[in-house]
């Protein structure tokens, strides 16, 4: 849940909050409306194209926030025990963006990791990745289990990350389709990119260049009639 706490009043005479914590209350409350309005207006387009793609897929998404104090700004998809997918938000991140198209952007991002099934594609890249670096390092004679095991956890590494920047671009194609069709308007929404830093094209980064991802997002967007 999204938690906003009120400042505590004075037991006796004149009500003396400073200012400042009347300020961010209100700031805090308005980001609580303007993410709880996106929610139910993205959620259940990504419901939809959940269901119209992947008819046999937990398409019931639930959208949370993470709340603990200090947690920098981020967003992600995960999924619950039983499949359940989840898309979590930390204040951080809804404190950041400046209107409801970026929050939908983001928000619709997210969902389409799970409608393209990325976290399942990057585990079976990730054993992929670990078998291969695994059976080099036996065929040097790295013999020793703890020798197999870094072997492995790097080939996991390696094989998730060279994967993670085409997921990245997959992901803000359908989120600006996503978005588009739940009303907002994803051109406004992909300036969001801007204020974040630019990964650059960096060996084994996680995300691609910005550039990249705003060509992805004005190509889409020019199908839909954007511009």
């Amino acid at each position: 849940g999204l938690g906003l706490s009120a400042c505590g009043v004075p037991p006796v005479g004149r009500l003396a909050l400073p200012e400042i914590d009347v300020v961010d209350e209100v700031a805090a409350r308005s980001q609580a409306m303007m993410f709880m309005a996106v929610v139910r207006r993205i959620e259940p387009v990504a419901e939809a194209e959940c269901r119209e793609r992947n008819p046999q897929t937990n398409c019931d998404f639930r959208i949370v926030v993470d709340d603990r104090p200090g947690v920098p700004p981020n967003a992600f998809q995960t999924l619950t025990q039983d499949g359940q997918p989840v898309i979590a938000f930390t204040l951080g991140l809804i404190g950041e963006v400046r209107n409801k198209d970026e929050l939908a952007f983001v928000m619709a991002h997210e969902a389409a990791h799970h409608i393209l099934g990325h976290l399942g594609r990057m585990d079976e890249i990730a054993a992929m990745g670990a078998d291969i670096f695994g059976q080099l390092a036996a065929s040097t004679g790295e013999t020793s289990p703890e020798a197999i095991r870094n072997a492995q956890e790097l080939g996991a590494a390696v094989g998730a990350q060279t994967y993670s920047k085409d997921f990245e671009l997959e992901a803000d194609a359908l989120g600006t389709v996503i978005a588009a069709r739940a009303g907002f308007d994803p051109l406004v929404g992909a300036e969001f990119f801007f204020r974040i830093p630019d990964p650059g094209n960096r060996f084994l980064g996680t995300h691609p260049p910005t550039a990249d991802r705003v060509a992805v997002v004005l190509a889409v967007a020019d199908e839909l009639g954007f511009r």
